[in-house]
């Protein structure tokens, strides 16, 4: 698929994911130019699971999903890279780490939602201050808001496992 054709699906999907939400949304993050077509190809696969069923352990389209599972996925058939399967260890596998308003789309978020303080969650940042995840038993992969205040206050950091190159370059 072109690249601008894959822009225009994933700004498309966006789109129609902030027309469906409930609360006003957050300030937008600007674009910082940067971004890398493995990175689109981990939005639109990423974004193209919302719905799908939850399950602990699941791994796979068919199976369900949980938090590492959707990840690990998404990583593996949009970008061929094979991430840890424990958000442990994905928090702890050395890719660099990203302040808030330096994220980009695809990379990796980290909560601590058991109350241990510690990394037990996890999602893919789709950009405009969303990301995607595999939330809790009985639910789908779904759609978020990093302002919300539940996952603001369980935010731990996020780590960039895509490497993001210039989109346009001056003369």
């Amino acid at each position: 698929m072109p690249a601008q054709a894959r822009l225009a699906l994933v700004l498309l999907v966006v789109l129609l994911a902030a027309c469906s939400a409930r609360s006003p949304t957050p300030p937008v993050q600007r674009d910082t130019g940067m971004s890398s077509p493995a990175a689109e190809d981990v939005l639109v696969r990423a974004l193209g699971l919302v719905g799908t069923p939850y399950r602990w352990g699941g791994n796979t389209p068919d199976s369900g999903f949980d938090c590492s599972g959707l990840i690990g996925y998404v990583y593996r058939e949009a970008a061929g890279i094979h991430l840890p399967r424990s958000t442990r260890e994905m928090i702890a596998m050395g890719a660099a780490s990203v302040p808030p308003e330096a994220l980009h789309s695809g990379d990796l978020v980290f909560f601590a939602t058991d109350g241990s303080g510690r990394v037990s969650h996890a999602g893919i940042y789709v950009g405009e201050g969303r990301f995607v995840h595999a939330p809790s038993s009985g639910g789908t992969v779904r759609l978020d808001r990093l302002a919300d205040g539940y996952w603001q206050g369980r935010y731990l950091g996020a780590r960039r496992v895509l490497r993001a190159v210039p989109l346009a370059r001056r003369p």
